[in-house]
């Protein structure tokens, strides 16, 4: 990987995790850059996991020197960025504030950084053999489901698909990020090497630990109409997050400092091991 490259992307890391804390903690001067209104506590904490999880994909592909699996994230930012730059410039158009259309604005430069970065990660070659553990492919093809279905009734604004109340115009932009994150999964089944899901399970460690004790403390409260959606949100918030930090830090065949070439035995085609 280049190193004007590999310094950029820690830039842009580096100010992911600026905003995950701001959100998360919800500090005024930074939470001030989402401009829609009826965002809730909650809310924020969830765009700040987010942040989180983008942050943590990149450094991860930037630690792994892996170009070509910053294709994934590429295409998180185009199927995230470039409706969100759509919609928030026509609300803008019909009155919605200036706020919401700087937004609108550095959604756009979004847009221009993920082709910039597709284009360029698409023309690198892989550099890691290991092929994609069989159990992770299962689980991906589950998170793309999911996603999808969440996604989709989210950005068609469904009500009561998350476990809090949320507007219609979140319901939007949330949706989006579902289905951005599964365009994420989708690329990593599609090309299916282990190299092209650390960043993945990365970026799901870091949403699943900012997620997870708020959802556990919002369980004894939440109105039964939304019991039922938080319990499986959180059921998979938690099954993803023990997901990655086994392949991330106990697999010997995966895990972080490994290079697939310490004897353990591989994940190979008819390999039993999940």
């Amino acid at each position: 990987m280049d190193s004007r490259v590999r310094a950029l992307l820690l830039a842009i890391a580096a100010v992911q995790v600026i905003f995950a804390v701001g959100f998360v903690f919800q500090v005024p001067t930074l939470t001030a850059v989402w401009p829609f209104a009826g965002t809730t506590p909650l809310s924020q904490t969830f765009i700040g996991s987010i942040f989180a999880a983008a942050a943590a994909a990149t450094v991860w592909c930037a630690w792994a020197e892996s170009d070509r699996g910053l294709v994934g994230i590429a295409l998180d930012y185009l199927a995230i960025l470039a409706p969100a730059a759509i919609i928030s410039l026509v609300g803008a158009a019909g009155g919605s504030g200036a706020g919401v259309a700087a937004f609108g604005v550095a959604c756009l430069v979004g847009v221009v950084f993920g082709l910039w970065l597709l284009r360029r990660s698409l023309a690198r070659p892989w550099r890691d053999p290991r092929p994609l553990p069989r159990l992770i492919r299962w689980s991906f093809a589950f998170f793309i489901v999911a996603l999808v279905i969440a996604g989709g009734a989210l950005a068609i604004q469904v009500p009561d698909i998350m476990p809090w109340t949320i507007t219609p115009e979140l319901s939007t932009l949330f949706g989006l990020m579902f289905l951005g994150a599964a365009a994420y999964f989708t690329f990593a089944l599609v090309e299916p090497r282990w190299e092209n899901a650390g960043g993945q399970l990365a970026g799901f460690l870091a949403y699943d630990v900012v997620l997870v004790l708020p959802f556990l403390q919002r369980l004894p409260t939440i109105p039964e109409n939304l019991r039922i959606n938080l319990v499986i949100y959180t059921a998979v918030v938690i099954a993803s997050g023990v997901l990655a930090f086994w392949y991330l830090a106990i697999d010997r065949r995966t895990r972080i400092g490994s290079s697939g070439d310490d004897g353990a035995t591989p994940f190979g085609p008819q390999s039993a091991a999940p």
